[in-house]
């Protein structure tokens, strides 16, 4: 039912005319490549051909402004699998707002969505913080409304799933 390729398609539909970006099967990790001299568009890598992976790099790039869509993986640092604590933390932090448009996005396509740490060869981190701070961000966006491309994209979404175009905070249930 969930397959990558669907996904792809309505990024395609979406944005590539305006915002000249695909999204892209990608292998090991997950990256954002503006358009240079290798590619005349901007590239969404995401990883393995993961559904979830691909919703994950959608909502990062829905939430990007425009100077950051200019910046290979939208300037953002990132310390790969194995963080410290500290670096945890900051990722977590880093991540609030992407995992929760991530998840309204997953409710919107039928597709089970799972807080990720991303740092499973790291010390064990708390995670119910993090859940929590994901789950408000999802409160706000249910009251105030989402950014206008991840609204369109969340449309486009409940069409295709023929899920409901409203969104309520009932429908995302905190697991901690």
């Amino acid at each position: 039912m969930h397959q990558y390729e669907d996904l792809i398609a309505l990024f395609h539909e979406c944005f590539f005319e305006k915002y000249n970006t695909q999204l892209v099967k990608g292998t090991d990790e997950p990256l954002y490549l503006p358009a240079d001299e290798q590619s005349s568009h901007n590239r969404l890598f995401f990883a393995h051909g993961f559904y979830a992976s691909a919703l994950h790099e959608c909502a990062h790039w829905l939430i990007a402004g425009e100077e950051r869509r200019k910046q290979v993986d939208f300037g953002y640092w990132y310390v790969p699998d194995g963080r410290s604590p500290s670096e945890q933390q900051l990722f977590q932090s880093a991540e609030i707002k992407p995992q929760a448009l991530e998840w309204i996005l997953s409710v919107a396509a039928k597709f089970p969505f799972q807080v990720s740490i991303d740092n499973l060869n790291g010390p064990e981190s708390e995670t119910t913080s993090f859940k929590k701070g994901v789950y408000e961000q999802v409160k706000i966006y249910c009251a105030k409304g989402l950014p206008v491309r991840a609204q369109i994209f969340r449309t486009a979404l409940c069409h295709f799933y023929q899920s409901p175009l409203a969104f309520r905070i009932e429908d995302f249930i905190l697991e901690v």
